[in-house]
Formats: C-alpha cells, structure tokens, sequence
C-alpha cells in the first residue's frame, strides 16, 4: 500500500502548561488521534529492505547524552543471554560504539542495533530491552535509548518571543515522519506513519503512547492534551455523522486511507 504524502494539511492546537507558565506545548492533533501503532512483526516492512526483520533498528540508536547512556547501560547489566542474543557480543565489544561523526550509538551487528533479537531467537524477535522492560512490568521508556521509545513522536523546541517582549518555549509534539530523519529519510525503503497498513489500531495515538506523551509534556499538560484530543474527534464525529466530507487536516492521511480500505 502506498504512504500517504508528507506535506497535508493539519490541526494543531497550542495550549498553556499548568505545570509550567514558562513553555507551551504544540499539540499536531492530526498525528495524536491518528489510529497508528507499531506493527513490528505483524506487517511491517522495515526501513531497509535487505533487513525487513529489523524494522527500524537497522542503524543503530543515537544516544542523546550520559542519562540516556547510563539507562540504557543500566537495564543492559540486568539482561542475560536467555533474554539477549547478542549478549556475548556484547560482553567481549561493548554495546555502545561511536558513529562516523563521534556521536554516542547503540552498537550495529549484522545489519541492525546489538539489542535486536533475530527471528528464532526463543525469548522472542524484537528489543531486548523493550522485551526486558514488559517482562518486569515497566514501561519500555524506563530501559530503551530516548530515541527508540520516542519514536514515532517527535518532540522540538523552540524559543518564541511575544510583540510585548516577554518569550516562552514551544515544546511540539507531533510525528516523526520521513524527514525527521534527515536528508536520508527519504531513501528509507518503508516509513511506517505514513503507511495505511499502520493506522488500523484500536485506540489513537494519544491514548496507546500515553506513558510517552506523559513523560514527554508532563501528567497535567497530558491531561488537558487528552480533552483537545477528544474535543477534535468529536468534531470528526460529528461531520462523519451529518455525511459530510472530511477536511484533510482532521483526519490523518493514512488512518484515513485505512478506514477507507476496511469500508
């Protein structure tokens, strides 16, 4: 099925922090009550086509600074070869590695991240540490690389300054599609967020990833996130059920290429 084109229009919805007077989170509703998940194992294609089993784990995770390593390095102490494929690798050359630029990476065997378990691999294909994370009842951003538990979202700042000279930061949060990657996202074989055969979850967006969005933008912001959200389905509801077309920019493309293949 083809992806969806990146540059529809969208609903976006900027709201005040009750935790933080300081920063404003800029919600794309478009993305958040999209009908996306992850479908690792069950469909997805991969980002490489020579590795379809990696998904998207074929380059390795940035790690994004010593908190991030020391997580990461922390529930990799607790693995252990019935969880880990790569364990011995691990255990002789380390699982964390430098990229062509010096920057902090998840070390890459055979094509994909260290912690990716291959298909046969008796605990399961998939992350190892997402994997480790579910089996002791914590979420999976508690032991993952920022990057990996953040994406599909993607969360940017920005420093705006209002005409009566006082500022704030604008926290968005919306999807990590093709160019989030950089110029090389676009020679990604397969992306998931655009991709119809991923927008046929049961529950949107800001309800499956709600343990991200919490940690991403806070409980109280999530809080009033959750009423936008619904507020905005409820307006698509409304114009599904006076028979009128939708706008583009309230529903997400691919959830609604799904819905209309399922029709």
């Amino acid at each position: 099925m083809t992806e969806t084109p990146l540059d529809g229009p969208r609903t976006w919805a900027e709201l005040a922090d009750p935790a933080d007077p300081d920063q404003r989170p800029r919600l794309d509703l478009t993305w958040l009550t999209s009908r996306w998940h992850c479908i690792f194992g069950a469909g997805c294609r991969g980002i490489d086509a020579r590795e379809p089993d990696a998904g998207c784990c074929t380059l390795g995770a940035h790690l994004t600074d010593d908190d991030d390593v020391a997580r990461v390095g922390a529930a990799a102490e607790e693995l252990g070869p019935d969880e880990w494929e790569l364990h011995g690798v691990a255990a002789e050359e380390g699982w964390l590695a430098e990229d062509e630029d010096g920057e902090r990476v998840t070390r890459v065997v055979d094509g994909a991240c260290i912690f990716l378990n291959r298909p046969g691999f008796p605990a399961g294909a998939g992350c190892a540490l997402h994997q480790h994370a579910l089996a002791e009842g914590l979420e999976p951003l508690t032991t993952k690389p920022d990057v990996c538990w953040q994406v599909p979202l993607r969360r940017t700042y920005r420093d705006v300054e209002r005409p009566d000279g006082t500022a704030y930061l604008e926290v968005g949060v919306g999807e990590y599609d093709r160019r989030a990657w950089g110029s090389g996202g676009h020679d990604l074989h397969w992306w998931c967020t655009g991709a119809p055969e991923a927008h046929t979850a049961g529950e949107p967006v800001y309800v499956s990833m709600r343990a991200e969005l919490v940690e991403l933008v806070g409980e109280e912001a999530y809080a009033v996130l959750v009423r936008i959200c619904e507020d905005h389905l409820a307006s698509v509801r409304a114009l599904r059920g006076a028979g009128r077309r939708h706008l583009p920019l309230l529903v997400h493309p691919a959830t609604e290429a799904a819905s209309r293949r399922a029709r």
